[in-house]
């Protein structure tokens, strides 16, 4: 069996595009799809905490990944471009995401 890594984090999603931000990761861009699988996505989740509006992403990636190195492609940065008007974001406009640690795995 192939090892795999587990990884959480959490986003914030402004007020008033859950609809939007749904929309948007229904019409994900092929290229953008293909980029992460290639970069080692095995399985990629994000749910919606609708009080708060925090954005809980899980991913399952594959023992050498290179999810660190997806910064440096063009069709991430205009991803994040297309993003930065919906969600919490840093100067690059790339998602505030939060590390989550794992407290519990059955």
């Amino acid at each position: 069996m192939e090892k795999t890594i587990v990884k959480a984090f959490r986003m914030q999603l402004k007020p008033g595009f859950e609809v939007e931000y749904k929309r948007r990761h229904d019409e994900i861009w092929p290229e953008l799809s293909g980029l992460l699988v290639n970069a080692g996505l095995l399985e990629y989740y994000i749910f919606l905490d609708e009080q708060t509006l925090a954005l809980f992403a899980f991913q399952k990636l594959k023992a050498g990944d290179t999810t660190s190195e997806l910064a440096a492609f063009p069709i991430m940065k205009k991803w994040w471009d297309y993003m930065a008007d919906i969600m919490d974001v840093n100067a690059d406009n790339s998602p505030q995401a939060f590390a989550l640690p794992e407290v519990f795995r059955l």
